[in-house]
């Protein structure tokens, strides 16, 4: 079984380079490979990442800087993998996890596997109580909608058999596409979902996060819209 890494990159020169290497040792233990997206880093992400080319497989420069939706979306074009997953460059989530996240791959025959924050004994740092209520009642929206039992959508580590994740035909261009790929997701017959409890090293605002308050607005209009669209 192959997975593909994609690692969405915004300004991230703090951390990329420690993230691809974390990657890389997972590589001793799966076949993997690495798709970097940067998305017009207006920092040295760009020229870090240009000068350590051994730590990925492929790299992909946007000329603009369109968000985390958009970089999904054009690395999918790239994939071999059998199973697609979403790696953020900010450390927040721990390549030591894919064992965790891959487990139901090989002993379950799952065809998407969730990483929860919020339920799976994992260390999880203290982050902000709005965005854990925000998640709270983006996630209760989508099990309401889907009849699905979430207990965090809003997640970034999403694994994804491949060929499912080619079918989505996904559209957003922000961190919307969470929301958009969960509700597709949810509407394939059949389909095996499991969820696994991961560590979680939430970032400050002052640290480089990026999401904000508006994002859980937009959300929920996706849910909404995803709901009643394709």
């Amino acid at each position: 079984m192959k997975f593909s890494i994609i690692i969405p990159c915004y300004n991230e020169e703090k951390y990329i380079l420690e993230v691809l290497r974390k990657v890389q040792i997972q590589k001793k233990k799966y076949d993997i490979e690495i798709i970097v997206v940067d998305d017009c880093s207006t920092d040295k992400s760009n020229t870090i990442l240009k000068n350590n080319h051994t730590l990925y497989d492929k790299l992909i420069i946007n000329e603009m800087n369109r968000g985390k939706g958009s970089s999904i979306r054009k690395a999918i074009n790239y994939v071999t993998g059998d199973i697609t997953l979403v790696q953020d460059a900010d450390l927040e989530y721990d390549p030591n996890d894919y064992e965790l996240l891959f487990s139901p791959f090989f002993d379950n025959n799952a065809d998407v596997v969730f990483g929860t924050r919020f339920n799976g004994g994992k260390k999880v740092r203290v982050f902000y109580f709005t965005h854990k209520i925000a998640n709270l009642i983006i996630t209760t929206l989508v099990n309401c909608l889907t009849n699905i039992n979430f207990s965090d959508v809003e997640t970034g580590f999403k694994a994804v058999k491949t060929n499912f994740l080619k079918k989505l035909n996904l559209k957003e261009n922000s961190f919307t596409i969470e929301i958009e790929m969960t509700m597709k997701l949810a509407k394939i017959k059949r389909i095996q979902i499991y969820e696994v409890g991961i560590s979680y090293s939430g970032r400050t605002y002052m640290e480089g996060k990026k999401i904000k308050f508006i994002d859980a607005f937009k959300a929920i209009i996706a849910i909404f819209k995803y709901k009643f669209l394709n």
